[in-house]
C-alpha cells in the first residue's frame, strides 16, 4: 500500500498527512489495531463489496423497526439477523432477541444494587489480574483511552461476579464482556447480554468446572464423526483430544479466533437461535477445510491445521461465510444436540469422577 495519497487536485500529499493516515488505516471500526502483514488492498475490495450489503441492509432493518424501540421474534426477523444486523441495531437486536432488555426491565436497580454491594477480595483479584491481558491490541481498552473500557469491563465483571456467586469471575469471560462493551457502548445492557450468554445460551461454560464446555467439545466431536467421517478418524489415529483444538473456539465464542466482522455477525445469530450457531461454525470450518486437514502427519500438524482454516479469505468473507454455516454442515436440529448433549455429559461426568 502507497505511503502517499493523491489529493483532491490529482497531486500527492505530504508525508506527514500520509503517516496519520496510516495510523488511523491500522485501527479497525473496533479500536482493534491491524497486523503487520494485514492484507489492505483484499481487505478494501472486500469491503467496496460488503458495504453495498450493509446500505442495503441497513435500509431495510429501517423500514423493519420504524423507530420502533421493541421487535418480536418471528420468521422474518430470524431471517434478517441471518443475513446481518447493522452496527446501529445491534444492541437493540440482541437485547431483545436474547431476553436481556427483558430483565433489564423487570429489575431496572439490579445492575447499580451488583455494582455497590460488597465487593468479595477474590472476585476483584482475580478480574484485576486479567485486565490487562483484555483486548492488548485494542487502543479502547488502554488507559490512555478516553473513556477507557477497562474502567466498564471490570464493573461488569464485578457486579456478574455478585449476581451469579456460582460462577463468579471464568476465565474467558472478560473477552466476552469486553466485545459486549464495544458493541453497547453500555455497561448495563452489556452486563444483561453476559447473563443471557452465561445464564441461559451456553449454560456451565464458565462455570468452576466448565462442564458444559467440555460437553460440547465432545458433541461437537460426535457432529464431525457423523459429517466429516475422515476428519474424526485423522483425530482418532493422531490421538488428538477436541479439547486441544476447539477450546478456545467454544470458550471466546470466536473472539480472536476469527475476523471482528465475521465474530459480530456469529454473534447476531447467537444472541436469537442460541447455541447450535457454534457448532455450525465449527462444522463449516472443518467441513469446508477437510482436505488441508487430511494432509495432517502428526499431532502438531493437527494443530496446525486447524489455526490455519481460521484465517484467509474464506472467513474473512463475513456475508458469504454466513451463508455457508446455514448449508454446508447439512441440518443441525435442537432436538438432535439435546439427545448428543445427554450421552456426553454422562462421558464428561465419568471422566471427572
Amino acid at each position: 500500500m502507497e505511503t502517499a495519497v493523491k489529493s483532491s487536485n490529482g497531486t500527492r500529499s505530504s508525508g506527514k498527512r500520509s503517516a496519520a493516515k496510516d495510523r488511523a488505516d491500522r485501527i479497525d471500526p473496533y479500536g482493534f489495531e491491524r497486523s503487520d502483514d494485514f492484507d489492505y488492498e483484499s481487505y478494501e475490495e472486500l469491503m467496496s463489496e460488503y458495504l453495498v450489503v450493509l446500505t442495503r441492509r441497513s435500509i431495510k432493518w429501517s423500514r423493519l423497526l420504524k423507530g420502533k424501540g421493541r421487535v418480536q421474534k418471528n420468521v422474518k426477523l430470524k431471517r434478517y439477523v441471518r443475513k446481518g444486523i447493522p452496527n446501529e441495531h445491534r444492541a437493540l437486536i440482541w437485547m431483545a432477541a436474547s431476553g436481556a432488555q427483558e430483565q433489564l426491565e423487570r429489575k431496572p436497580e439490579h445492575y447499580q444494587a451488583m455494582l455497590q454491594s460488597r465487593h468479595d477480595a477474590k472476585l476483584v483479584e482475580a478480574i484485576r489480574t486479567d485486565l490487562n491481558r483484555t483486548f492488548p491490541d485494542n487502543v479502547l481498552f488502554r488507559k490512555t483511552s478516553d473513556p477507557c473500557l477497562q474502567k466498564a469491563l471490570c464493573n461488569v465483571l464485578l457486579a456478574y461476579g455478585h449476581h451469579n456467586p456460582a460462577v463468579g469471575y471464568c476465565q474467558g469471560m472478560n473477552f466476552v464482556a469486553g466485545y459486549l462493551l464495544i458493541v453497547t457502548k453500555d455497561e448495563e445492557k452489556a452486563f444483561w447480554l453476559l447473563d443471557a450468554l452465561v445464564g441461559r445460551i451456553l449454560p456451565d461454560y464458565y462455570s468452576p468446572a466448565m462442564t458444559g464446555l467440555k460437553m460440547d467439545q465432545e458433541v461437537l466431536g460426535e457432529l464431525v464423526k457423523l459429517k466429516v467421517p475422515a476428519v474424526w478418524q485423522l483425530m482418532m489415529e493422531h490421538n488428538v483430544m477436541w479439547t486441544l483444538v476447539v477450546s478456545r473456539w467454544f470458550i471466546c465464542l470466536y473472539i480472536d479466533v476469527l475476523p471482528v466482522e465475521t465474530v459480530l455477525r456469529i454473534w447476531d445469530c447467537l444472541f436469537y437461535e442460541g447455541s447450535k450457531i457454534l457448532f455450525r461454525v465449527a462444522l463449516t470450518l472443518i467441513h469446508h477445510n477437510q482436505a488441508l486437514i487430511e494432509q495432517a502427519r502428526s499431532l502438531p500438524d493437527v494443530c496446525q491445521a486447524f489455526k490455519q482454516i481460521t484465517k484467509g479469505p474464506f472467513v474473512e468473507d463475513c456475508h458469504a461465510f454466513m451463508q455457508k454455516i446455514f448449508t454446508e454442515p447439512g441440518s443441525l436440529s435442537m432436538a438432535a444436540l439435546t439427545k448428543l448433549r445427554a450421552a456426553c455429559r454422562g462421558r464428561v461426568a465419568a471422566e471427572e469422577s
